[in-house]
């Protein structure tokens, strides 16, 4: 099915959705509008310099898919303000954990580009890589539901590429106009503070149950893809459409895509609750431990490549940050890999000061007129001109480029290039000296030539008016677990809203994503009828299913990455301990020995057999898999231990292989736990690691109830 023709100067004609009235059929709106819509009497909203805004939805720009203008004094204000709300933590993504590394391109772009990046085959392009969470403040937990940030900086020969993305393909709005907005509702709630790194309250959804265009996202916030099991088990999108340009400065359309080596995986939503109180830095110990041990994370980069032509065939806006394009409708080409080989050697100095921008981009790649990117163009360098003091951040040795670089950028706070700065000139042109810096046709950047006919306006396209149609894709591309997931996630945090209409306005909104969701989210809240949906301006499209957006299905069976705790205590047998222990190793899993003493355990034949870790504060949620050597004297002294009761009995509920030798069984007992084919003897090493590869997903209607 063909896009939707768009129009030039028709407005967006998918409002945002309001509890108890009728949509209008206009963002165009003034504020008058929008009172009464809202059935009250509101203050008319204005810029801080006091002048009325006539429209809070859109970004001004030439044409509905036109660029964004910088004229646009009132988004200007508003993101600007916006920036420097905190000083210095950055506002979103201020929990983040970085590591260094390389970028090897296997398969050369030439045809698409004349960035050297992405051309040049052999050789490694230096990378720092930062993953974070979105919502909580840096002193949050590594662990919560949230998007993961999946930023990249190339240093390239050409100049510093940051592919700044998310781990998540789509965002949660269409204009970057609303951002402030989003996360202003997303964070704490300004009268009290909390909650803390939670999407799950009022503000949140308010701003959900009113703005149909972050559907799409909020089905995939609800998915396991925010609970992820490691930062080496997720994959990460560039989410924006980019232009490459080749030497004929032709254009192709790309979206880039990361995939990990180890495969995707996730935790089960209560083990991710409890590993916030297990280890509040467990993704942080993990990318570190596994860079220190040489097992080294690796990332496949993919691209998908598009003309304007095939795009104009999509059923969506590709220039929608609200949509994806399906690897069914195009495929993924590998193009390379990344390999982050080293901690930071401080990490305030790396990690918390490095400062990515997407418009940090090489000659070859540029951008699309998508209207989220468009307004990150500008938010970023902005916001680092607050946090890091000043328009010299570059001079950080871990923002400086490290190919040659010359301007006449002088002075400036902390400004430190005094051997670059040298002589009498400061400016370009100059005939005073030879070698002073000058612009090169032939080397420079260049950008697209695009042909815009529009009338500029805040106007938004037409082809951006489905709100629905991927959601509702994304939702039945899931297996029947993961939809149980997704409804369950969908009923705790509507759950923890006090406000009862904006409870019922979501689940609203859910049946255009699936009826049977809907109903499924509205039982588990307890809801006596099922909230009517709100009107559409667009039919709802039953799109093709993508069975690539699933997890479950896609998991890789391998040890390779994954933790095996095995809990000893005195007179466990050695023997067995080091029979398995090595029958692990060999197939790539780390294991770590738990004891009642952090000081370890004396075995059956005498030896100390040092722990990694005490029993009561290394609880089984920080393994992917669990096994035990007791002797039937210490199973029985230890059946009458909550620590060690819990360690079985959470490992068993978050659905992981369970290795239990005979001493064990008394534990099981006490914990309830009556083993299946996932339970198996530690002499049957072979059937642990087979069992231990996945998750024992049967064994879940077992021991939870989801909506």
């Amino acid at each position: 099915m063909a896009r939707p023709p768009t129009s030039r100067s028709a407005a967006h004609k998918s409002p945002p959705a309001l509890p108890s009235s009728t949509q209008s059929n206009s963002f165009r709106g003034n504020a008058g509008e929008l009172q009464q819509q809202a059935g009250g009497k509101h203050p008319v909203l204005t810029t801080q310099q006091g002048i009325p805004v006539a429209d809070n939805q859109n970004s001004l720009r030439t044409a509905p898919r036109g660029p964004t203008l910088l004229e646009d004094f009132i988004l200007r204000e508003k993101i600007t303000h916006f920036d420097h709300e905190r000083i210095p933590e950055r506002i979103v993504h201020a929990r983040g954990t970085a590591a260094h590394g390389f970028f090897e391109l296997t398969h050369s772009l030439k045809k698409y580009t004349t960035a050297k990046v992405l051309t040049d085959i052999g050789g490694h392009t230096p990378v720092f890589t930062r993953f974070s969470t979105v919502a909580g403040g840096a002193g949050s937990v590594d662990t919560p539901r949230d998007v993961r940030g999946f930023a990249v900086k190339f240093y390239t020969p050409e100049g510093n590429w940051d592919l700044v993305g998310n781990n998540i393909p789509v965002f949660f709005i269409q204009d970057a106009m609303k951002f402030p907005d989003l996360v202003h509702a997303v964070k704490m709630e300004p009268d009290r503070g909390f909650p803390q790194a939670a999407s799950a309250h009022d503000t949140f959804w308010d701003f959900v149950s009113l703005m149909p265009e972050t559907l799409h996202m909020v089905m995939w916030a609800m998915s396991d893809r925010t609970i992820p099991r490691s930062l080496r088990m997720m994959e990460g999108f560039g989410v924006h459409s980019f232009r490459l340009l080749n030497a004929a400065g032709e254009s192709t359309f790309v979206k880039f895509h990361w995939r990990p080596k180890l495969g995707i995986q996730s935790t089960v939503w209560d083990e991710a609750v409890k590993l916030q109180s297990a280890d509040n830095d467990f993704h942080r110990r993990d990318l570190f431990e596994a860079i220190e041990a040489g097992d080294f994370p690796e990332w496949e980069l993919s691209v998908q490549l598009f003309t304007e032509q095939d795009a104009e065939r999509f059923p969506f806006d590709h220039l929608d940050p609200t949509k994806l394009i399906p690897e069914e409708l195009v495929p993924l080409q590998p193009i390379g890999r990344m390999v982050l080989n080293r901690w930071p050697d401080n990490f305030f100095a790396e990690t918390e000061q490095v400062a990515f921008c997407p418009a940090n981009v090489p000659p070859g790649i540029d951008f699309s007129n998508d209207p989220l990117l468009q307004g990150r163009l500008f938010s970023y360098l902005d916001t680092q001109l607050s946090r890091l003091g000043g328009p010299n951040f570059t001079q950080i040795p871990i923002n400086a480029p490290k190919c040659p670089f010359h301007n006449m950028q002088r002075d400036g706070h902390m400004q430190m290039q005094v051997q670059a700065l040298k002589g009498r000139v400061n400016y370009e042109p100059s005939s005073l000296l030879a070698d002073t810096p000058r612009a090169s046709q032939a080397q420079g950047f260049r950008h697209f030539a695009q042909a815009d006919d529009g009338v500029k306006g805040r106007v938004r396209a037409e082809s951006f008016a489905d709100h629905y149609s991927q959601a509702r894709m994304f939702y039945r591309s899931q297996s029947p677990l993961e939809q149980a997931h997704m409804a369950s996630a969908l009923v705790f945090e509507l759950s923890k809203v006090g406000t009862p209409h904006v409870r019922e306005a979501a689940v609203g909104h859910l049946q255009h994503v699936d009826p049977d969701l809907a109903q499924r989210v509205a039982d588990g809240l307890g809801l006596q009828t099922l909230p009517p949906a709100p009107a559409t301006t667009e039919p709802v499209q039953d799109l093709p299913l993508s069975p690539a957006l699933r997890i479950i299905d896609r998991m890789k069976p391998t040890l390779q990455g994954r933790c095996i705790g095995i809990l000893v205590a005195d007179g466990s047998n050695g023997t067995s301990v080091a029979n398995l222990r090595k029958a692990l190793e060999k197939v790539g899993a780390t294991v770590k020995i738990v004891a009642p003493k952090v000081g370890g355990a004396v075995l059956k034949d005498g030896t100390l057999l040092p722990a990694d870790g005490q029993l009561a504060g290394t609880p089984s949620v920080v393994f992917d898999a669990v096994a035990s050597v007791l002797s039937p004297a210490m199973g029985a002294q230890l059946a009458k231990e909550a620590a060690a009761v819990d360690w079985f009995r959470d490992a068993f509920g978050h659905l992981k292989a369970i290795a239990a030798c005979k001493g064990t069984q008394a534990i099981l007992q006490a914990g309830g736990i009556e083993p299946d084919a996932g339970v198996v003897d530690p002499a049957d090493a072979q059937g642990f690691i087979a069992a231990a590869q996945t998750r024992q997903w049967g064994r879940e209607p077992k021991v939870r109830t989801l909506a």
